[in-house]
């Protein structure tokens, strides 16, 4: 298996690529091993320097702190999900803690949603990351950035010049975005 890697704006965090399903249910964000009982998961956080991982339908990305090279992770990375699928594994999660209840919105907020979910969440996926909607109030859409774009400089100019202008574009009732 050859498990291909591609670099995001966030300069740490990295996608994996296993060319095999990662996950089955949509988005899953990791930030601790006792959150999970995923061994590779697990492995993956127990290396020094990583600080959370990002799983889609098709890849991992995974997370660092600013003082650890990926030169020192990567490999490692690597080898934990080789050894996985080599062991007979056909995907990494198959449940998912994404649950958003669209029945209990309005129509604002339902229409946000699909926003997000049908525009946005495409090409944030692509760069190896995740946007959540949390919140609309007062003009104000919240929503929670996860996996590459969590932390990444570029997120807030994504923010502002790409969600912010595609929401007020489509719902007027939209003035501003802000990330939690």
């Amino acid at each position: 298996m050859f498990v291909q890697t591609q670099e995001t704006p966030n300069p740490n965090s990295l996608k994996f690529l296993p060319g095999k399903k990662v996950s089955m249910d949509g988005p899953y964000e990791v930030l601790k091993k006792d959150e999970t009982n995923n061994h590779l998961i697990r492995n993956i956080l127990s290396i020094s320097g990583v600080t959370g991982i990002f799983l889609s339908e098709e890849f991992l990305s995974v997370n660092k702190s600013d003082n650890e090279k990926w030169e020192n992770i990567k490999h490692i990375v690597i080898s934990h999900i080789n050894e996985y699928y080599n062991e007979g594994n056909d995907f990494v999660i198959s449940k998912s803690s994404f649950v958003t209840e669209v029945n209990n919105y309005g129509e604002i907020e339902k229409k946000i949603v699909s926003i997000l979910e049908k525009k946005i969440r495409p090409a944030v996926a692509k760069d190896g990351g995740d946007i959540k909607f949390k919140e609309f109030k007062d003009g104000k859409v919240i929503v929670e950035l996860k996996g590459s774009c969590s932390g990444c400089p570029s997120s807030t100019l994504t923010l502002k010049q790409g969600v912010q202008n595609l929401l007020c574009h489509y719902i007027p009732e939209v003035k501003e975005v802000l990330a939690v």
